[in-house]
């Protein structure tokens, strides 16, 4: 978890000193996945964990190590590898400590902006020495820069985005969403949305983020993502829903659930619920070149 494994400002654990590129290189983090092939790197991914989805093809023959909250380590230390990459959002601080202890190198990343996004593939393109790779960057850098002027001549679109649904014991819905301190608010917030959640933090326990009792002292424990009840929701009155297919899969049906549910809310009346790729907005990497391509549409036709 966040709080369990800290990093440095960028987004960073653990200095990377390497006399040569990565020759055996262990993936914990489905969009590092993608990154390292998308940039070239690719051929040196000796694992991947059951939710390393991309790219689909370059995946069918390689070793699968379990999932990110729960790897095989056994296996992961057989595949001798010169690198693991971990995430402190995706892998636990007992699974690194024990890759650690068994004398594997792990580099844990926890971008929570763009910037911090960018500058973990740069470290990555740095290790690799690979002047093609960072060509890429360059224009994923230009793109970004682009994808801001675009924002910055259109009005600020006030959106709710939920990331998990339940029901509560009392048979009431509440939604968890994130807050300012995510990568995800940062994205949005780069090509014109504001997040009508976005100072909202996460209460103790989960009756106290419902208002249904006092919270308690947070202490150290993560409150970027706090859970919302239909009536916070209602008050908030968005003017765009953006409903991801990960990691809770929203579909059509939770579209409809939310026109009974918030008929007066402006994004119903206006026909602005949007189905949306998860990916796009929560994995960092080389990702966010389609995120930068495909969300801007999202936050701005009617």
């Amino acid at each position: 978890m966040p709080d369990e494994m800290k990093t440095d400002g960028n987004g960073q654990k653990n200095a990377l000193h390497f006399s040569h590129p990565p020759r055996r290189v262990v993936s914990l983090v489905p969009s590092m996945t993608e990154s390292l092939f998308d940039l070239g790197f690719g051929d040196t991914v000796v694992g991947v964990t059951d939710y390393c989805t991309r790219p689909a093809s370059a995946l069918t023959h390689l070793p699968r190590i379990g999932g990110p909250k729960n790897p095989r380590l056994e296996q992961i230390i057989a595949l001798q590898p010169d690198l693991v990459l971990a995430n402190c959002e995706e892998n636990t601080r007992a699974a690194v400590e024990a890759l650690e202890k068994a004398g594997v190198r792990v580099w844990v990343t926890f971008p929570k902006t763009v910037r911090q996004a960018l500058d973990v593939l740069w470290t990555l393109v740095g290790l690799y020495g690979s002047r093609e790779a960072a060509m890429r960057l360059e224009v994923l850098e230009l793109t970004l820069e682009w994808a801001q002027m675009a924002a910055a001549e259109r009005a600020k679109v006030r959106y709710f985005c939920p990331i998990w649904s339940e029901t509560h014991h009392t048979g009431n819905r509440w939604w968890m969403t994130f807050n300012q301190e995510t990568y995800a608010h940062d994205l949005l917030a780069i090509l014109g949305g504001e997040n009508v959640f976005g100072t909202r933090q996460r209460r103790y326990p989960l009756d106290a983020d419902l208002g249904l009792t006092e919270a308690q002292d947070a202490g150290e424990r993560d409150t970027r993502y706090p859970r919302l009840s239909l009536e916070e929701l209602r008050a908030a009155s968005p003017d765009l829903i953006l409903l991801p297919d990960e990691p809770y899969p929203f579909q059509q049906d939770a579209v409809a659930e939310f026109q009974r549910l918030l008929p007066e809310c402006p994004a119903v009346r206006h026909r602005r619920i949007r189905l949306v790729d998860g990916s796009l907005l929560t994995w960092h990497g080389t990702r966010l070149s389609h995120a930068l391509r495909e969300l801007p549409e999202l936050l701005t036709s009617d």
